[in-house]
């Protein structure tokens, strides 16, 4: 964590340099849809040089900062390689394309289709592990219900951003409470507030993905119940204290309504349905479902046994712009949510065996194919998502994503609140993580706010809400997203992400404007 301000000067061309390398992934991604894979390295060139040539740093912190790149990245590729594992070992025993056969029968309508895995599964699952997860097993899903495969990602990536403040056990609003010193008690409330709004904001964006106005108007008002429903849940459990499972009770409040509700209903009574062949189908779900609750809530400390966690010096730029030592980005090797991917992709796989689905004689009885296809299918993600989490790290360690966040907020005056959520979506996209951008910049906010004689837990929670949605359209999570669509143009997913997540963070801070 940064120590020093002390800086470059800031003007417009050190901003310029400072956003050179965001500006190289997007104008790359977006505007010649090259993948992340190709993208990534670019942009990770681009810091490296305008970091040594303009920001000060040397060949020190650079190894630092790459080398706490290998773990971030490892943090997040392993999630990619076991969500694929699991992706490629369902969809061979055919229990994806089961769902797209069945889930018709429950939520016929496609709005609906999307609001139930999109949003509402899609929350849960960030609850319960977050990190990704959501998007990369939600995905496929969605494609097996006929939805184009950008589309699908831009859905998954969407749906669930609203819960990832208090998803992944509460990671990301611990650590704005450990970088602020505020109390819970204190960020709970105005917390959850800005993310209903968040909730809503999502709810209507997977609702217009999947239909446009006419998805709106049939499924609005389901979609305001569960939000109600999801965000009083997520404020009620957050405010008691228990901050690490507030996302994962509010995503099963909603998963529990919704599928009560369409239980109940039956639009047009589908004789064909068969909620026994639906339930077979989610049987790795459940599998999921099950090893998240063990791991996260019951084993939690016996898996947590091997960790990866080395520390790193303190490095310096010739400018003064000290990182701390500290260690970086801390591994659970078995209690990981990657780690619970692997079980429950053994677990299917054991499973589908027992039942015969995957047939004997065949490659993928002994999961050979299911190996081959994990393998080809992660090479891209992985130099994506490094070269990425590089980039991130040059530029935070030399001083040039503080020089973009002051540069957001220097001489703001009265409409500091309009642009606080917008920093918390830039470190959000810069590192793929909201526990991040609150480590960065929750004292810059916090500082400001308080210079300004402006409420602090509002704009810390704005804060965190944008860094929350500024996660959907990472170009990290972004490729984590792509990884288990094949078929799938990151560049034009990152451009309809951004579109979406764009347009909620302005909701979140014309509404702190408003209240300050």
């Amino acid at each position: 964590m940064p120590i020093s301000t002390s800086l470059p000067e800031l003007n417009f061309f050190n901003i310029l340099l400072a956003a050179m390398p965001i500006l190289v992934v997007l104008y790359l991604m977006v505007g010649r849809h090259w993948g992340g894979s190709k993208a990534g390295p670019a942009g990770w060139l681009a810091a490296v040089l305008i970091s040594l040539f303009a920001f000060g740093a040397g060949g020190p912190l650079l190894l630092v900062a790459w080398s706490k790149a290998i773990l971030l990245a490892l943090f997040v590729l392993y999630i990619i390689w076991m969500a694929l594992l699991l992706y490629q070992t369902v969809n061979e025993a055919g229990a994806i394309e089961a769902i797209g056969r069945e889930l018709p029968g429950l939520a016929q309508d496609k709005p609906a289709q999307a609001l139930l895995l999109a949003w509402v599964f899609g929350s849960f699952l960030q609850g319960a592990t977050g990190f990704g997860v959501p998007a990369a097993v939600v995905a496929p899903l969605l494609v097996g219900l006929g939805f184009t495969a950008d589309i699908a990602v831009v859905m998954a990536l969407l749906g669930h951003a609203w819960a990832v403040t208090f998803g992944s056990l509460g990671s990301s609003f611990v650590s704005m409470m450990a970088t602020t010193g505020l109390p819970g008690e204190v960020l709970a409330t105005p917390t959850s507030a800005l993310l209903a709004v968040c909730c809503l904001g999502c709810g209507v964006g997977v609702l217009w993905l999947a239909g446009g106005k006419e998805a709106i108007r049939r499924r609005g008002l389901l979609m305001l119940v569960l939000t109600i429903i999801m965000s009083a849940v997520q404020w009620g459990i957050a405010v008691a204290g228990l901050w690490t499972v507030a996302a994962f009770g509010g995503g099963l409040a909603g998963l529990i309504a919704i599928i009560a509700y369409f239980t109940g209903i039956r639009d047009g009574q589908d004789k064909s349905f068969n909620p026994k062949r639906l339930l077979e189908a989610f049987t790795p779900y459940w599998i999921l479902i099950v090893v998240i609750i063990l791991g996260q809530m019951v084993f939690k400390d016996a898996l947590g046994i091997v960790k990866i966690d080395p520390t790193f010096p303190e490095v310096v730029t010739d400018f003064g712009w000290r990182t701390a030592a500290g260690t970086g980005r801390s591994i659970n090797v078995f209690g990981h949510a990657g780690a619970l991917l692997l079980y429950v992709s053994l677990l299917a796989f054991g499973w589908y065996r027992w039942r015969g689905t995957l047939k004997q004689g065949q490659v993928a009885y002994n999961g050979r194919i299911i190996w081959q296809k994990t393998l080809r299918g992660s090479i891209k993600p992985t130099i994506g998502i490094y070269s990425l989490v590089a980039m991130a790290l040059t530029m935070q360690h030399a001083g040039m994503t503080q020089i973009l966040a002051e540069a957001l907020s220097a001489n703001t005056g009265p409409i500091f609140p309009l642009l606080s959520p917008f920093i918390g979506a830039l470190g959000s996209f810069m590192t793929g993580s909201n526990t991040n951008s609150n480590v960065v910049f929750g004292q810059l906010q916090q500082q400001t706010a308080a210079a300004l004689n402006l409420s602090v837990p509002l704009i810390l929670a704005a804060q965190t809400a944008g860094g929350a949605i500024g996660g959907l359209f990472a170009p990290a999570k972004v490729i984590v997203g792509v990884s288990t669509v094949p078929g799938s143009d990151e560049g034009h997913v990152l451009k309809l992400a951004t579109g979406y997540g764009l347009a909620i963070t302005l909701i979140v801070g014309l509404l702190v404007w408003a209240i300050v």
